[in-house]
């Protein structure tokens, strides 16, 4: 595992890229940046000689004295993206361009429908005479070249894959989308039926591109993978990894051997919504704002280091910091331990490291034990404002310690218990009550907000908003199975009437605020509250609970893990229970018992042709634990809490196994809603 993690994360990954970049001007998109913040920084590029690193868009270009370019971008070379290089060139004076993709040639053949195999880089080629063209003379140089630099190892545990952020498991509503293209006898009855063909030629582009970036990891490690998946976009996903046309010779010849398994987000949303986490990271996620232009990392605030007053303009003198400290060795274990650890654990290192620092610096600093609080915290950061070499060799531990302090002492932080206790007492309810009982206590909170002054100020700081509303419709609606059977016409007509009563409720809520939170922008289209009218918001909301009522039935194909609740049993209370540990316990079990739920993916027809003998014969069938390096992919997301559980799951039930956890993104709460009601699932982006 050490090698896949050491190949991926550092700079290898970019080696290819960083070779080229010598008297460049370095142009890159938004989530190519992404992924290199998290290997090293624009730093890294710096050191290799580039000039100038620049947003890939066509309000900028070079100067006179720049004579050469590369470009870095996570697109097919089509459309929008052309368009953008075209005018980037044309108002330059470049001789030498590079340009590298994360698409695949073979990914460029099948968007511009060539299905068979063709010799060289056909488009490649063509596209670099594209490029003199724009420069203006043939003699000038110009290269296309392939670059699968879509990972950003965020910890030694965890990969993402920012250019995939968007991709989520299709939903209810998505199927009626296919199917209402298709004729009446070629409809698919639900999720699991559906097939690559049958996606929009976005999302297809999309899956193929992951498929390859994940083969392209493979082969730089020489590993012949088992694939195995849970859900339908994963068996889409793992299916496609299976037919690359590179993957069949790497896995004839590979060395190394691991399993992974793809597991769908949507089989449990409640643990993506929920706010039992109990991890610091997730708090900072969710309170601090995002880093412009980033989907993981957040802006730190440095004023706290700085002799400026707070102005209403300070936060755009100042730099924002970040959480991804990848230079210093004592940053990078202290984030560690913030992401996996539990949020008292987590607090407590972020104030041991930073009095280490301030004692090696010999700073006068008073030690206190006792619980950590934001003042004490900034007390200690304060004192390197002394020493421009303290700061400088400690500002990794600084800006990770910043981000704690501001998040502990946020005023928007005591919701997150609020939400905590009213999840508690819904799932207890659940055990002893049917649906509509359960939903029905979600109409005092959005009442009482609807009660409030007319200042529109929240009276108490741990008062639900709409975001937190949202996420608890969300939470209750991926559990609605669990709740007590009742008569199912009463149950059905209650439901719709209640439904009717929320929507009004949850639509008056949102039309009161004074401000919309980027979850509420998102889902209205609208940036202020003057733009937001009822109808919208209104009409929002319904679109809304058509998504919300197919949660509940994500895992109906699945045969033994349907279930994340157990109920009280008068001794216990009801608790949730992770759908990731049901996987890890049934992969790593001690008898290798089959899980008829995690689906082997690896076999081609000779498989087939052995479970057909497994009649007369025995035949073991690829198990999961077979290898002792596992990958586990979380297509749609993961949260911090769940690299916790994934870590301590498997040291209890196979220590000696290494886990490494790609994903799509690393979640907090509120990414859920957008994902799931404001997200082109069915057409992606793919810069076209």
């Amino acid at each position: 595992c050490g090698n896949v993690g050491q190949l991926v994360s550092r700079q290898s990954m970019w080696q290819k890229v960083l070779s080229k970049v010598k008297k460049a001007v370095v142009f890159m998109d938004d989530r190519c940046a992404e992924s290199l913040h998290w290997s090293g920084g624009a730093a890294s590029l710096l050191e290799a000689g580039a000039r100038n690193v620049k947003q890939f868009s066509s309000f900028e270009s070079g100067s006179v004295n720049e004579p050469k370019a590369v470009f870095v971008v996570s697109t097919l070379l089509k459309g929008t993206t052309v368009d953008i290089l075209k005018d980037i060139i044309s108002l330059s004076h470049f001789q030498y361009c590079v340009v590298f993709t994360t698409v695949a040639h073979s990914i460029h053949l099948y968007a511009n429908n060539v299905t068979t195999e063709m010799e060289g880089n056909p488009v490649f080629e063509q596209f670099e005479e594209k490029l003199c063209e724009w420069m203006g003379n043939m003699n000038y140089t110009a290269e296309v070249i392939h670059a699968p630099v879509v990972f950003a190892p965020v910890s030694q545990q965890l990969l993402l894959t920012p250019p995939f952020a968007h991709l989520f498991p299709l939903l209810s509503p998505d199927l009626e989308t296919v199917n209402a293209k298709r004729p009446e006898k070629k409809k698919f009855g639900s999720l699991i039926d559906l097939d690559f063909h049958s996606l929009s030629v976005e999302l297809q582009i999309q899956i193929k591109s992951l498929a390859s970036a994940l083969n392209a990891m493979f082969e730089a490690t020489s590993t012949k993978e088992e694939s195995f998946a849970v859900g339908p976009m994963s068996r889409i996903i793992a299916g496609e990894l299976t037919n690359h046309p590179q993957a069949k010779n790497r896995r004839k010849t590979a060395p190394n051997k691991a399993s992974i398994i793809f597991v769908d987000r949507t089989m449990d949303l409640t643990g993506a919504v929920g706010h039992h986490g109990d991890n610091l990271v997730e708090k900072i996620l969710t309170v601090l704002k995002p880093l412009p232009g980033h989907i993981t990392d957040v802006q730190v605030d440095m004023l706290e280091l700085t002799s400026l007053q707070r102005t209403p303009n300070s936060e755009t003198t100042l730099a924002p910091g970040c959480l991804a400290q990848t230079q210093s060795p004592p940053a990078r274990s202290l984030w560690e331990t913030m992401l996996t650890s539990k949020h008292k654990e987590g607090v407590l290192e972020v104030r041991r490291q930073l009095v280490e620092a301030a004692s090696k610096e010999k700073l006068p600093i008073k030690m206190s034990m006792g619980r950590v609080t934001p003042e004490q915290l900034c007390s200690y950061i304060q004192l390197f404002r002394s020493s421009w070499g303290a700061l400088e060799s400690h500002c990794g531990v600084i800006q990770l310690g910043l981000a704690t302090a501001q998040t502990l002492g946020h005023p928007s932080l005591p919701r997150w218990d609020s939400c905590l206790a009213f999840e508690r007492l819904l799932l207890q309810a659940l055990g002893d009550s049917s649906f509509p009982a359960v939903l029905r206590h979600l109409l005092p909170l959005m009442n009482a907000r609807e009660g409030e002054d007319s200042s529109g100020s929240r009276k108490r700081e741990d008062e639900c908003g709409p975001d937190e509303l949202i996420l608890l419709l969300i939470y209750l609606y991926s559990l609605a199975d669990e709740a007590q059977p009742a008569d199912q016409d009463t149950e059905e007509k209650e439901l719709k009437k209640l439904e009717r009563e929320l929507i009004g409720a949850l639509t008056l809520v949102i039309t009161r605020e004074k401000e919309l939170s980027p979850l509420l922008q998102k889902l209205t289209g609208c940036t202020y509250p003057k733009e937001l009218t009822t109808e919208r918001a209104h009409s929002a909301v319904e679109d809304m609970f058509k998504t919300l009522r197919g949660l509940s039935h994500t895992r109906d194909h699945l045969k033994q893990l349907h279930s994340v609740y157990t109920a009280s049993d008068g001794v216990h209370q009801a608790t949730y229970c992770p759908f990731l540990r049901q996987i890890i316990e049934e992969a790593f079990h001690p008898d290798r018992r089959e899980c008829p739920d995690i689906e082997y993916m690896s076999g081609g027809l000779t498989d087939l042709l052995k479970t057909g003998f497994s009649m007369f014969m025995k035949v073991n069938r690829p198990h999961p634990s077979d290898n002792t390096l596992l990958f586990l992919f979380l297509v749609g997301g993961v949260t911090p809490s769940e690299l916790r559980l994934i870590k301590e799951t498997v040291a209890t039930h196979k220590p000696g196994t290494q886990v490494l956890v790609l994903s799509t993104r690393l979640l907090r709460p509120t990414d859920i809603p957008e994902l799931l009601f404001a997200t082109q699932r069915l057409s992606p982006d793919i810069g076209v």
